[in-house]
């Protein structure tokens, strides 16, 4: 039974053992084991921040690079639009100037045409005006042939001036 029932001698020197291993412990391990442990948990809990922070800087930079995705495409929308407004206008403007060059042109050539035909004109009624010479020349002849005819007609023709 000595080995169930420890003698009391033998616990007041593992009591006393005890005491010391603990005080040993306590003032050279305990502090430094206590050190470590509270540096593994700050380092732990900084992971832990960082992690978190990154996370949220992820998200924050997930939702920045959609904003400035959402910006990007309505500005190459505006852009598009733009484009597309500008090149209607210059098409617009194409045609507003081809109507006013043909319209020009059109001018020009009335313009022509009437000079042409006013040229014409002149010119039938000059050549209208030699014919009707050269045919009274003609039919002057003709009649003054003879003299007594010169002298009729020089006669009328007197009297014809002096009346008026």
């Amino acid at each position: 039974m000595e080995l169930v029932k420890p003698a009391f001698g033998l616990l007041f020197w593992m009591l006393i053992s005890f005491s010391i291993v603990f005080f040993i412990l306590k003032k050279y391990a305990w502090a430094p084991i206590l050190k470590m442990l509270k540096e593994r948990e700050d380092g732990i809990q900084m992971a832990l921040d960082a992690a978190k922070k990154a996370k949220e800087e992820m998200a924050a930079l997930k939702s920045g690079n959609e904003r400035i995705l959402t910006e990007a495409r309505a500005e190459r929308d505006a852009l598009i639009k733009e484009a597309r407004e500008l090149k209607e206008g210059i098409i617009q403007e194409a045609k507003a100037k081809a109507a006013k060059e043909v319209e020009k042109l059109m001018a020009a050539a009335r313009e022509n045409i009437n000079t042409e035909k006013m040229a014409a004109i002149t010119e039938l009624k000059n050549q209208v005006a030699v014919l009707s010479m050269e045919i009274a020349e003609k039919i002057l002849k003709e009649e003054l042939s003879s003299q007594d005819k010169q002298k009729t007609l020089i006669k009328a023709l007197l009297e014809d001036v002096n009346l008026n």
